[in-house]
């Protein structure tokens, strides 16, 4: 049975700190920008920052949360976009669908079963649409800050590709992103041992550092970063 994995009080703290990396936000909202179609669906909106970006570049969205609480905050703060469709969603499920595209960012490491998640994403893709996928990278980073927020894996291009195959996906791209966000996480939450959330250093990678990195990893993909960013076709 589809279950939420952690503790979700941390998990909607984690997510208001984080709200603050706003160029960090910005690039990985235009990653999936040109796979979106007409009618997309978000799995794990959280607290809408994707879902409300995405808004200008498709005009209907539907954003979904598995999460009781952050469900009403969802609905208080897409009131204002009307092309917008907040609904309650926890995978995996068989539910079908015809939407454009399934847009899931860092949700598929809390679902045990994410290839049977991965399968629900595709029944509800129309044939020839996207599921796009960002998932934390490296087991080896994996933290108190991880299991405290429920994840049961991180992954690498191999693993994130195997499970969509087996979801019978077709992957079309796939790379890391963010490389030098993997360093300052490692130090962060494995040596340090500290949760992510708003302050200084969040502030200071996510204006001085993030936009360089952005720009280089545009011109030459890493070997290694902190997100597996994917694109499957359905």
């Amino acid at each position: 049975m589809a279950e939420i994995t952690g503790d979700q009080r941390v998990q909607s703290e984690v997510l208001e700190g984080l709200a603050t990396a706003v160029n960090h936000r910005q690039w990985f909202v235009e990653l999936a920008v040109p796979y979106l179609g007409d009618n997309p669906i978000e799995i794990g909106s959280g607290l809408g920052d994707y879902a409300s970006a995405w808004a200008a570049y498709a005009p209907r969205i539907t954003a979904t949360e598995a999460d009781p609480d952050r469900l009403i905050q969802l609905k208080e703060r897409l009131s204002d976009h009307p092309g917008v469709e907040v609904r309650q969603m926890l995978l995996p499920h068989h539910e079908r669908g015809d939407y454009s595209a399934a847009v899931s960012y860092n949700v598929l490491e809390h679902i045990d079963d994410h290839v049977g998640a991965l399968r629900s994403m595709r029944g509800l893709v129309r044939p020839g649409g996207a599921v796009v996928i960002i998932v934390p990278a490296f087991q080896f980073a994996m933290s108190p800050a991880d299991i405290a927020t429920g994840h049961v894996r991180r992954y690498t291009k191999k693993t994130l590709a195997a499970a969509m195959t087996e979801a019978g996906l077709t992957v079309e791209r796939i790379h890391y992103a963010n490389a030098l966000g993997l360093i300052g996480y490692f130090m962060a939450t494995k040596v340090f041992r500290l949760m992510p959330k708003e302050g200084p250093m969040v502030k200071v990678y996510d204006t001085l550092v993030l936009p360089v990195t952005k720009a280089a990893e545009q011109r030459v993909r890493p070997p290694f970063g902190q997100s597996v960013f994917a694109v499957a076709r359905v």
